[in-house]
């Protein structure tokens, strides 16, 4: 444990770990918590593996993170998106020629809103036997599309398994090969991949009424891993936690991060507390919105979850097949977190002149309602009301043949993000008037028919 958290929260976080591992009734429990890009906590409750000397895990014990894996291959996918070597408008087709479900996108495959049916064809969940490559794609052509594209939120492992296979096509190379290079070697995840260490934690079945645990077999996923394989332990996951609350660049930029964290698809139409991303998972609690999965493996279940404006995650692994809510715990100990020991506002400091953007500051109005102009860590913003945050827009400068140095603008942030703000002059020099997104903006309210 750390004194990054007071002894106070830490006792609480321990006490909804005992108690989860208690009434799951799952062998063991483990869970780390993160902050400002740190491990800060972490608890092992129960045993990693029984028998007549039953083991406590540690932070580095290793168990399997089932569909969390997802996260990777999909950042994996991003990375080679960034680099020009795919586009998000790229097919199966283009990868796997003369398919019967060409035309379905891989950003569809990345979001759930594919339509393509759930599993791999066959029964692997019964025999615990998946396919290897020949086989994958050869059940590929066996395969339904079962709802239209963006008809629906429909979880799709067969989609993951499909976007192993295109990234392996893409770079001629093992899948784990590309998503060790890309993503666990750079964020220093040394103890995560597809074959366990010996000392890794043991899944269990429990009997719902004798009790009695039972050990899961191995399943050693092969074509299917890119969907569920891999392992990982609580320190390696807190170093991912860490990266996807605050990402430096080591594996994607920041903005495509936030990218994947965007909802493309909600999950649940009525509720509205559920959506997905391009590999990423989003929940709803009151006003805070967490991101992260959860993951099942027989005998494992995994919960990964993340606010990323405070910079606060949490990981946790339980070994057991059924009955942790692992995922639900994980959001438990973020918002434990952030409700105890809430997260310092950094202190203000006056802004440096900027002489270039005087003339643009303080109150405009567009359509009739009025808009302000303002300074803050050294670059332009916008916003319609103060009392509302996303009403607020960032600009960039962005020149233009034949246009004056600082005439134009373009928002890089918030509110009509991509829209241009541009900067109209009388002919003394000075600023008539402002169009963003093409509306007038005028020092005095004006009505549209003033405008004409």
């Amino acid at each position: 444990m750390s004194d990054r958290l007071s002894d106070g929260l830490g006792r609480d976080l321990l006490g909804r770990v005992l108690t989860a591992q208690r009434s799951w009734r799952s062998p063991g429990v483990s869970a780390g918590v993160v902050r400002d890009g740190e491990l800060v906590w972490s608890a092992h409750a129960g045993s990693a593996r029984l028998g007549s000397q039953p083991s406590p895990a540690t932070d580095d014990t290793q168990f399997m993170i089932g569909s969390v894996t997802k996260t990777f291959t999909a950042l994996t996918v991003m990375s080679l998106r960034d680099e020009g070597r795919l586009t998000l408008d790229d097919t199966i087709g283009d990868y796997l020629p003369g398919s019967r479900h060409a035309r379905v996108l891989l950003r569809q495959m990345l979001a759930h809103a594919s339509g393509l049916q759930r599993e791999p064809v066959g029964h692997i969940w019964e025999t615990l036997e998946a396919p290897d490559r020949e086989a994958f794609v050869a059940g590929v052509e066996e395969a339904e599309q079962v709802l239209p594209a963006h008809h629906a939120f429909h979880y799709s492992n067969l989609a993951y398994g499909l976007l192993g296979q295109v990234v392996e096509r893409v770079t001629g190379e093992d899948w784990e090969h590309v998503v060790r290079a890309r993503v666990l070697e750079p964020l220093g995840m040394t103890r995560t991949g597809l074959a366990p260490a010996p000392d890794r934690a043991i899944g269990y079945q429990v009997d719902p009424y004798a009790g009695t645990a039972r050990e899961e077999p191995l399943f050693e996923l092969n074509a299917t891993a890119p969907l569920g394989g891999l392992w990982s332990t609580v320190a390696d996951m807190a170093r991912y936690a860490a990266y996807v609350t605050s990402p430096d660049g080591r594996v994607v930029s920041a903005e495509t991060v936030d990218e994947m964290c965007r909802p493309l698809i909600m999950t649940d139409v009525d509720g509205w507390s559920g959506a997905y991303g391009l590999g990423f998972g989003m929940g709803r609690r009151g006003d805070r919105v967490y991101v992260g999965h959860g993951g099942a493996m027989p005998g494992f279940l995994t919960g990964l979850r993340v606010r990323r404006r405070e910079g606060v995650g949490a990981i946790v692994f339980a070994n057991a097949s059924s009955g942790a809510l692992s995922l639900t715990l994980a959001t438990d100990l973020v918002e434990a977190v952030l409700d105890a020991e809430p997260t310092l506002a950094s202190t203000w400091v006056p802004e440096q002149p900027r002489p270039d953007l005087e003339h643009l500051l303080g109150l405009w109005w567009s359509e009739g309602s009025p808009l302000t102009f303002f300074v803050r860590g050294g670059e332009l913003w916008s916003r319609l009301s103060d009392d509302d945050p996303l009403s607020e827009t960032r600009y960039a400068v962005e020149g233009a043949p034949g246009v004056a140095a600082g005439d134009r603008f373009r928002a890089v942030e918030g509110r009509e993000r991509g829209e241009l703000l541009e900067v109209v002059r009388a002919a003394d020099g000075s600023v008539d008037r402002l169009y963003f997104a093409t509306y007038a903006v005028t020092r005095e309210p004006l009505a549209f028919a003033d405008l004409t």
